[in-house]
């Protein structure tokens, strides 16, 4: 085991009252601000570019002439290549440390962003994509891991709620910006743009973000790594977060990659920007990934993972209305339920590893961005085969999977405390 895995192992995994002597960033105290606002960048930077191609996919479709299941591989492919390199790239900043990787991250994705306007076929657009989404693999981990090391424990869910707020800025603004800019000038222009805001973001994060204090870097032996992700493995809480967080990023995928399509035909058929303004929603996920720490205070991890998982289901039903006041509305309560979901699962990751939290984190990552990949390409195929009806089918059985899998955590942990045990708890 890695000396960094050694030190955390000997920390409780659940959070005990700061000291006075304890030098971790806290609101209110020194760099707390600057940090808390870097990694909102990182945040804004990595969807941003990670999906901005996914409200232009009808207009990617026209230019190739391609279906909508094959231009959804530009958002799948994104993703995809985020899940598989996640885990490698934790543990490189195991060793060469969380803000040096995060930086090298954002900095390969963004020139990567800036050649993406120029793919002369769809099949070049994919491969730059994929490589987009391996480079910004090394940042989601080792930004869950630095805020664990750096930021007290009773402040670590809001500040990862505020990380994960950046990711629905970026989310909404890209897509905004990118949709009008799209309908005027077609969608290079509008993925070259989102580059070159990606690029600001990227340069303000880096010269923002504080020197880590509590980072001891670790080893890169193969025997050691693999050790640690059998331990998160064999944990059965971790295990069920990771899926959750997959299965609520199925919905999410799957809702987001389709819903152009459905609104850019009969009986809406809105124009480009105007379904790009739908992304505007976002903000309601700015607000509810900011609001999980309170409500993990007031109903525990469970009570928020079974209300974010009631109020997505609730915003699927709203779908299958065809009303465009009444699918907005489901949209907001999909998203709302969604982040909020995901910052408590997120959060609850790094609050239980006691040891090799990067690829604690980074294992969540993966499992999230698998989700994504299958949601946004198995909901496509759903929308081809069955239409929006279909798509929504899918996001209803992954919230079932997430009710089924909370019940299962809670009925775990009061078996275990009825026996007398002492279980690592999801409250």
């Amino acid at each position: 085991m890695s000396p960094a895995s050694s030190r955390a192992a000997a920390t409780p995994a659940v959070a005990v009252p700061s000291s006075p002597s304890d030098t971790r960033m806290a609101p209110g105290g020194p760099g707390y601000r600057r940090m808390s606002f870097a990694l909102f960048l990182a945040g804004v930077a990595t969807f941003a570019l990670l999906y901005s191609t996914q409200a232009l996919l009808p207009l990617v479709s026209a230019d190739y002439g391609a279906s909508a299941s094959a231009a959804s591989w530009t958002v799948s492919g994104a993703t995809f290549a985020l899940a598989v390199c996640v885990l490698p790239l934790s543990a490189l900043s195991e060793r060469f440390g969380r803000r040096t990787l995060m930086t090298a991250s954002l900095a390969v994705a963004v020139a990567v962003g800036l050649l993406v306007p120029f793919a002369p076929t769809l099949e070049v657009l994919v491969a730059l994509r994929v490589l987009q989404g391996a480079a910004l693999a090394g940042l989601p981990a080792s930004a869950m891991a630095y805020l664990a090391e750096e930021v007290r424990p009773k402040a670590l869910v809001t500040a990862i709620g505020l990380f994960v707020a950046g990711n629905s800025i970026g989310g909404m603004s890209g897509r905004i910006i990118g949709g009008w800019l799209a309908e005027a000038w077609g969608w290079r222009v509008a993925v070259g743009t989102i580059g070159v805001i990606a690029v600001a973001c990227a340069v303000a994060f880096r010269a923002l973000l504080p020197a880590p204090r509590h980072f001891a870097a670790g080893s890169l032996h193969p025997r050691a790594l693999a050790r640690t992700v059998g331990d998160h493995l064999g944990n059965p809480l971790l295990r069920r977060l990771y899926v959750i967080g997959a299965l609520f990023m199925m919905v999410f995928g799957a809702t987001y990659t389709v819903i152009g399509y459905r609104l850019t035909e009969a009986p809406f058929s809105l124009s480009q920007g105007l379904v790009g303004s739908i992304f505007l929603v976002y903000l309601v996920g700015t607000v509810s990934s900011s609001a999980a720490g309170k409500l993990v205070a007031r109903l525990g991890r469970r009570g928020t993972l079974y209300l974010a998982a009631a109020t997505t289901a609730a915003g699927l039903v709203l779908e299958l209305v065809p009303s465009l006041p009444v699918m907005l509305v489901g949209l907001v309560l999909i998203t709302a339920g969604f982040f909020a979901g995901h910052a408590t699962a997120s959060s609850s990751v790094s609050h239980t590893a006691t040891h090799g939290r990067a690829q604690a984190s980074a294992l969540y990552q993966s499992a999230y961005y698998i989700g994504s990949s299958v949601g946004s390409a198995v909901g496509a195929l759903a929308f081809h085969a069955a239409g929006w009806d279909g798509t929504v089918g899918l996001g209803f059985v992954a919230v079932v999977g997430v009710v089924a899998l909370t019940v299962w955590g809670t009925y775990a942990a009061r078996t275990q405390r009825r026996h007398g045990g002492v279980a690592v708890s999801a409250h």
